[in-house]
């Protein structure tokens, strides 16, 4: 595997780390990142985030890493340094959601190549949390998995969802697909809104370290979605609230203050789902995991806790994933 670059005076993350070029089914060139842990107890597959990349995790990475887990992530296709998809490198697109998953069978592949050590878990934030749903309902071969503010629906309001459910339909007629969708443009979030502002986190100081890492590292930059990629989140959104729910043991971590994803579809989601838990964090934004000191403890050691906490590994789901990749 070649080797791909890494910012690790930006990530401030474990010393021992590896990022690797992969290539997708389809060529797309994909980054994955690993921090290993000498004699670890288990991995952890961390899906971030729309318009988010390795870099930003090292300090969780850290966290893992100090409790005894192996981590390995992946720059989803059109961000961080994985292959853009259109001309224009600031507009976040995907043809489809279910693209996303060649980039985690590469991400799979990796870690099970560099043997990581079983068993292993999924913690995903955001648009990971879609992506990671989507891959645990396919056979990801993990043990448990922790969402965090996990984007199984988008805050809108409710005269917008009629043109919402219409959206993905009238996309490839009108010839939009890689468009900003109305209201946004190149400009990144972070590093184009003030913290006072901010709907991510009440933590100054890690507000200024994200800003920080895409001032110094440009290439990591990303703006606004295109409206292919806002029609195919819908689809996908849609098509998740349909399928039946994993059956292995789930945490879910919602910060009180969230006003980026859709609070209402993530208690849609857990009301039929026996083995997932739902926490509420009194005063978190959407970055649970990168909030203030007080909250990144105990997001962390709660989900450390459910991750240690004894159970049978499904021996039959990491079968049924290795014979499907």
């Amino acid at each position: 595997m070649e080797n791909a670059p890494f910012r690790a005076d930006l990530a401030e993350g474990p010393e021992s780390v590896r990022a690797v070029w992969r290539r997708g089914r389809d060529g797309c060139r994909i980054r994955v990142v690993l921090w290993p842990a000498e004699g670890g107890k288990g991995s952890v597959l961390l899906f971030s985030g729309r318009t988010e990349y390795a870099e930003k995790y090292g300090r969780v990475a850290r966290d893992l890493n100090g409790a005894g887990y192996a981590v390995a992530t992946v720059d989803w296709r059109g961000q961080g340094f994985s292959d853009r998809l259109t001309d224009d490198a600031r507009l976040g697109h995907v043809a489809t959601f279910r693209d996303f998953q060649m980039d985690v069978a590469e991400l799979v592949s990796t870690a099970r190549a560099d043997g990581l050590p079983e068993p292993w878990f999924l913690l995903a934030h955001s648009m990971g949390g879609c992506i990671g749903l989507r891959s645990l309902i396919e056979g990801l071969p993990v043990r448990k998995a922790v969402f965090s503010a996990p984007m199984w629906g988008f805050k809108m309001p409710f005269f917008i969802w009629p043109v919402a459910i219409v959206l993905p339909h009238l996309l490839g007629p009108l010839g939009i697909e890689r468009r900003y969708v109305p209201g946004s443009g190149p400009g990144n979030y972070v590093t184009e809104t003030r913290f006072d502002t901010n709907l991510l986190t009440c933590d100054q100081e890690t507000f200024a370290h994200m800003a920080h890492q895409l001032t110094e590292e440009p290439g990591l930059v990303l703006g606004g979605p295109s409206t292919g990629w806002v029609g195919s989140a819908i689809a996908e959104h849609r098509w998740l609230a349909r399928m039946p729910r994993p059956e292995l043991p789930v945490l879910t971590a919602l910060g009180s203050d969230e006003r980026v994803v859709s609070t209402s579809a993530i208690h849609r989601m857990h009301v039929s789902w026996p083995s997932a838990r739902l926490c509420i964090i009194e005063g978190a934004r959407h970055e649970v995991m990168m909030e203030v000191p007080a909250t990144r403890t105990r997001f962390m050691t709660d989900a450390l806790q459910f991750l240690d906490a004894d159970q049978t590994a499904d021996a039959a789901v990491r079968g049924a994933w290795q014979a499907s990749s």
